[in-house]
């Protein structure tokens, strides 16, 4: 594996979409591996370390929706489902399970690779870091090391999870909109439903808050959006 590129990972089980797919990919300057079934996937996640995850939900031998579950138990790798289920409440599941974003079928190459970039542009470390500490230290956020720790344990976020979670906390007396989050937080490159951003906060309060239906970090403020509460 190349030192310098950024090497992902195709779960598909469909050879012709998987040919598609890793043509492009690499003439957009990324490795890629390829695996047609769950098992050799959890195999090539365990020894090639990829750098981000595209994966089919519908694979013949083990659901991609169960590789995605064990993934999140281990690992915050940047994970890009594809579907062929468009309708809102499938992306919702998928993204409530552990996915940063979401591309359906059929799609382009363009959006895909598109898609791929925006999300590892998400990860990237900030130059600049900062370290967020709140409730007198019973929550600390570093943005150079991606770490999250609540009272005194690792809480491990997806990237997406990460983004959003540091934009609300940088800001803590601005209220966001859902659009606003999309463009700050995820650059402007997220698209879907306005639910996706409800998806993802619901899973940083059970990540974060001692009592999700009462949170004390990510508030929800009726009518307009969301706020960070220091």
């Amino acid at each position: 594996m190349s030192e310098n590129k950024k090497c992902i990972l195709v779960v598909e089980d469909e050879v012709k979409i998987m040919e598609f797919i890793e043509s492009y990919l690499k003439n957009s300057g990324y490795e890629v591996l390829m695996a047609g079934s769950g098992r050799e996937a959890e195999e090539k996640l365990r020894e090639g370390k990829p750098d981000m995850l595209l994966l089919d939900l519908m694979l013949p031998d083990k659901s991609g929706e169960e590789i995605l579950i064990n993934l999140r138990k281990t690992s915050r790798i940047p994970v890009i489902i594809l579907t062929a289920k468009s309708s809102e409440e499938s992306v919702i599941h998928g993204l409530d399970i552990g996915a940063d974003d979401y591309i359906t079928k059929p799609f382009s190459p363009r959006q895909m690779v598109a898609r791929v970039n925006a999300l590892f542009r998400r990860t990237e470390k900030e130059e600049g870091g900062e370290t967020l500490t709140f409730g007198g230290g019973k929550l600390i956020i570093n943005t150079v090391n991606y770490r999250v720790i609540k009272e005194g344990e690792d809480i491990l976020l997806t990237p997406s999870e990460f983004k959003l979670l540091t934009t609300l906390a940088k800001r803590t007396t601005k209220v966001f909109t859902r659009e606003e989050l999309i463009m700050v937080a995820f650059d402007g490159d997220y698209a879907g439903f306005d639910r996706t951003i409800d998806s993802h906060i619901k899973n940083l309060r059970a990540k974060l808050e001692d009592n999700p239906k009462e949170p004390e970090y990510i508030l929800t403020i009726r009518g307009v959006g969301y706020k960070f509460g220091a």
